[in-house]
């Protein structure tokens, strides 16, 4: 029987995943809310058939699966409350913005036993699982070091606008959204990381968000990750990791275009047939199903995801 899911915020990514959870055969959305009149009405135009609830309570009373699209700070206590009533989790990253908050959630969700994880969009790919391969087999040889640039000519990017906690240093920021899915692909790799020099910028506005982030980082044995981000100037959006080894080099461009060089050029690897956004939000959903049945699954856990924030808070603090 498919899921029943309730999906709890109707911004991009809520309104992307009930697009998606309609058109997969293992998801019925049951009910949906958002406490933005907007939100709901484009929801609604999206999908006619799927109450709106009237709360969040409501629409995670007859679900199985509670979907979390809302922002970072309210999400906690929606997650636990699916969690107590013995609903299955799916969580937006980042996990949160709180550390100790965060380590709360991570030790109640696994208290209550319910299945849990985090949509960090790489998680079952192609490409994660051909660099992982690749890495284990030693095909890269000796992994040398991890290079990611991240560069947008604005943020929030215009597709976001709707979003404006976005632009806000207690929520938002690229580094937040964008560079946490990157550093969750590389310590499947490379295991776990740590912060050894980080130096964010931020605007006069002491309200708004990082404009730029330099930082350096390593895994236990010393293999250094390399992290440029900027926003301004006019350019195409580039957003891009390089996961460098002594033998090839693996680069994975936009989240799931994969490309691998030994020495020359950078040559594209064959990926998936259909629309990249779509085969990989079926993937995750593939997966989810796995998670919720208690089967092994490729999805992000809560305390990946967790060590991943203790990484972002760390670099948006600055560290010399």
């Amino acid at each position: 029987m498919a899921v029943k899911t309730a999906i709890i915020g109707l911004g991009i990514m809520g309104r992307r995943m009930l697009e998606h959870m309609r058109q997969h055969e293992g998801y019925s959305v049951t009910a949906m809310w958002d406490p933005s009149p907007d939100g709901c009405a484009a929801a609604r135009a999206l999908a006619p058939e799927t109450p709106l609830a009237a709360s969040a309570e409501e629409a995670m009373a007859g679900a199985d699966l509670v979907y979390l699209a809302c922002p970072p700070v309210p999400r906690m206590a929606y997650a636990l409350a699916a969690a107590k009533a013995g609903k299955a989790v799916f969580l937006e990253k980042p996990l949160g913005v709180d550390l100790t908050a965060s380590e709360e959630l991570v030790a109640k969700l696994a208290q209550s036993g319910v299945p849990a994880a985090v949509n960090f969009t790489q998680a079952a790919g192609a490409a994660l699982h051909n660099v992982s391969a690749a890495a284990a087999s030693g095909a890269m040889g000796e992994m040398v070091g991890v290079d990611m640039v991240v560069t947008y000519a604005a943020w929030p990017r215009a597709w976001q606008q709707a979003a404006d906690w976005l632009r806000f240093r207690d929520e938002g920021g690229m580094t937040r959204e964008v560079i946490s899915h990157f550093l969750f692909f590389t310590q499947r790799i490379l295991g776990p990381l740590t912060v050894t020099w980080a130096r964010p910028s931020y605007p006069a506005d002491p309200a708004l968000c990082e404009t730029a982030l330099l930082a350096r980082l390593e895994n236990a044995a010393g293999v250094p990750v390399s992290i440029l981000a900027t926003v301004g100037g006019a350019q195409p959006d580039r957003q891009e990791v390089t996961l460098k080894g002594s033998k090839a080099s693996h680069r994975v461009a936009n989240f799931s275009d994969e490309s691998v060089s030994t020495g020359a050029a950078f040559e594209a690897v064959a990926a998936p047939s259909g629309e990249p956004r779509a085969v990989a939000l079926r993937a995750q959903l593939d997966q989810l199903l796995h998670c919720i049945a208690g089967q092994p699954h490729r999805l992000a856990t809560p305390q990946e995801a967790l060590e991943v924030q203790r990484l972002v808070e760390d670099m948006l603090r600055g560290r010399t």
